[in-house]
């Protein structure tokens, strides 16, 4: 595992090389391994709060076979990275400057961006700062206006828990950190994960969290022009799908998928990753999404009004097939 420095600390990623890889003999695509050769196509995935960038890792493999340069990384106080206990280290504006950085760092001019949840809105904090860096971006699971009542019920008590019962926790991090890994699937893992790691960073960051901006305003979501596909699913009050279907309304070049679980990209991701390898394919082949490195032409004075812009589509919604 790679790292960089942002500000002094220390942020762990790992690169995953392009493929394509070659079909089995059974018909499916083998997995790049990390060793190959990089596409030419980052692609950056986000883990969700207080996760790691494990959680990506089947992701980052079957996206890598189909010829695309991945790049999982461990925002900080998660996963690798440095975890300090400062808690005003922690905001949504600092982990998009963390994405930026790494690209930076890896010399990517432009790069697609998935994120979960938390991961998700880092995503369109990049869209609001540094726009021109995207080339896409892939938002699974937003935390927007419906999911604020929900997100503060269930997560004061865990911050009341890392934070004021801390000796507690580490004593329960102890005892998980005792389970042998291999005794346990990887998604078994990287909750676990959850519990094994030091309590107090992780209260330090749900504590600059809580004081901070969540997600950009909607009278700024309306203005990103970056192709986004919006991911989605029901029965879930942190993550709601009317969050998901509200930011595809709100983005002019949104696209809603609703996914059929929480789980389904996990435990049957072969629906949803040809969904988002086909927005990889759609967003790396159109010359309107690459970086323009001079400003844009202005608008003649004189415009009649057939030449006036068309009004805004609706976002496009697919829905997941029943079976």
């Amino acid at each position: 595992m790679a790292t960089f420095e942002f500000e002094g600390q220390r942020i762990a990623f790992t690169e995953y090389g392009g493929g394509p890889a070659a079909v089995t003999e059974a018909g499916a695509r083998g997995r790049t391994a990390r060793s190959s050769r990089s596409g030419s196509r980052p692609l950056i995935l986000v883990h969700g709060l207080l996760l790691s960038q494990e959680m990506h890792r089947p992701l980052a493999e079957d996206l890598a076979a189909r010829g695309n340069r991945v790049i999982t990384v461990d925002l900080l106080g998660h996963g690798q990275s440095e975890r300090p206990r400062d808690m005003w280290r922690y905001s949504m504006h600092f982990f998009g400057e963390q994405v930026v950085a790494l690209m930076d760092h890896l010399g990517i001019e432009q790069a697609v961006v998935m994120g979960t949840s938390l991961g998700a809105n880092t995503a369109l904090e990049i869209a609001l700062n540094k726009p021109p860096r995207l080339r896409g971006m892939i938002i699974e699971m937003p935390v927007l206006d419906n999911a604020l009542l929900w997100s503060a019920l269930t997560f004061t008590p865990l911050l009341v828990a890392l934070t004021f019962g801390e000796s507690a926790m580490k004593l329960v991090g102890r005892g998980a950190r005792a389970v042998p890994r291999r005794l346990l699937p990887h998604y078994g893992n990287v909750m676990l994960d959850l519990i094994r790691q030091e309590p107090g960073p992780s209260g330090a960051v749900l504590q600059g969290l809580f004081f901070g901006r969540v997600a950009p305003h909607r009278n700024d979501r309306r203005l990103f022009q970056t192709p986004a596909l919006v991911l989605g699913h029901r029965r879930d009050p942190i993550h709601p799908f009317s969050d998901a279907g509200m930011l595809a309304e709100e983005l002019p070049n949104g696209r809603l998928i609703e996914a059929n679980s929480l789980l389904e990209l996990r435990m049957q991701p072969e629906r949803l990753t040809s969904e988002i390898a086909g927005f990889l394919d759609e967003v790396w082949a159109n010359p309107r999404a690459r970086r323009a490195k001079q400003p844009a032409a202005q608008t003649p004075k004189r415009t009649s009004k057939a030449a006036k812009a068309p009004a805004k589509p609706r976002a496009k919604r697919a829905r997941a097939s029943s079976g």
